[in-house]
């Protein structure tokens, strides 16, 4: 239940940024005034109390509940949840008769995640070239392939090709590592079935079981480090970036040159996960708040590169 809990209240709070309803966190302060709309605030109303701890850590609560909680008549309450469950914002269980919040809250709290995701990852991956000043992506996992959505480069790199939009395998890149962090192993099993394992630099895993056992090392670990697994000579660090369910929805990583980069590539990890943490966390924050990835004092004195 505190699960559950947990989500309700990021997803109140997800769906107060879609200016749904006004209130800060999880403890809604609910706004109604007598010229706004009375339906409106008493649909707000009806949403804010569903996802109280009261209601969550329950099967849900009735409508004379409802009422009372807000201060309404049970009439007008009964037609307010009427109405929401047509739309799919609450459900009504037929035996209990308790009303909880409807899947369609969390999924516009997920298409309202997407949005910060995408609309924060610009800001993330020009501080990571900036400190580690080489090439940073921002990646999905599409159907059995590693998609890039966002690659920043440092100003004076010049790329052959663009990383964007173009699918790479997952069983030899750091991203695709680093989204198969919640898999099962048979997951991984079914996604891979068809990979092509004799693909790939001189160190990619050769077979599922290898895939396997770097998988769990780097969960492990936090983050992912591959070493001329992609193709010889190219080095990467990845770490996964997680929804306000705690799911991966996407990765963070750098890729480079090995001569480049092969002494501080434990510091490019360490970047890495910082900064994959911290857009996670960025995700469920109120607007506004500062994204800016934290210092971390024990890579300064590391070799920068350049």
């Amino acid at each position: 239940m505190v699960l559950w809990h947990q989500e309700v209240c990021v997803s109140l709070l997800l769906l107060e940024q879609l200016g749904l309803w006004s209130g800060h966190g999880c403890a809604m302060i609910l706004v109604m005034t007598d010229t706004g709309s009375t339906s409106l605030a008493r649909a707000i109303a009806v949403l804010t109390v569903l996802g109280s701890a009261e209601a969550t850590e329950g099967d849900g609560i009735g409508v004379v509940q409802i009422a009372r909680l807000i201060g309404r008549e049970k009439t007008q309450v009964s037609r307010t949840l009427k109405t929401l469950a047509e739309a799919g914002f609450v459900i009504r269980d037929p035996e209990t008769l308790h009303y909880r919040l409807g899947w369609r809250v969390f999924s516009l709290a997920a298409s309202a995640a997407d949005q910060q995701l995408l609309s924060l990852t610009p800001h993330v991956l020009r501080q990571l070239v900036a400190r580690v000043r080489e090439c940073a992506h921002l990646s999905v996992l599409e159907g059995c392939q590693v998609l890039t959505l966002m690659s920043e480069s440092p100003g004076w790199s010049i790329q052959a090709v663009s990383w964007t939009g173009r699918p790479v395998p997952l069983h030899c890149t750091s991203a695709g590592r680093a989204l198969l962090f919640d898999h099962t192993d048979s997951e991984v099993m079914v996604l891979l079935e068809g990979a092509d394992f004799g693909a790939g630099g001189p160190n990619a895993p050769r077979d599922i079981d290898q895939v396997l056992d770097r998988l769990r090392s780097a969960r492990r670990r936090g983050y992912v480090v591959v070493d001329e697994e992609f193709e010889a000579g190219h080095v990467a660090v990845a770490a996964p970036v997680r929804d306000f369910r705690g799911r991966v929805v996407a990765a963070l990583n750098i890729s480079a040159p090995k001569f480049r980069v092969c002494r501080s590539l434990s510091a490019a990890a360490r970047e890495i996960k910082t900064a994959a943490d911290y857009l996670s966390h960025a995700l469920i924050s109120e607007p506004g708040q500062d994204v800016s990835i934290p210092t971390l004092a024990s890579t300064h004195g590391e070799r920068r590169t350049s």
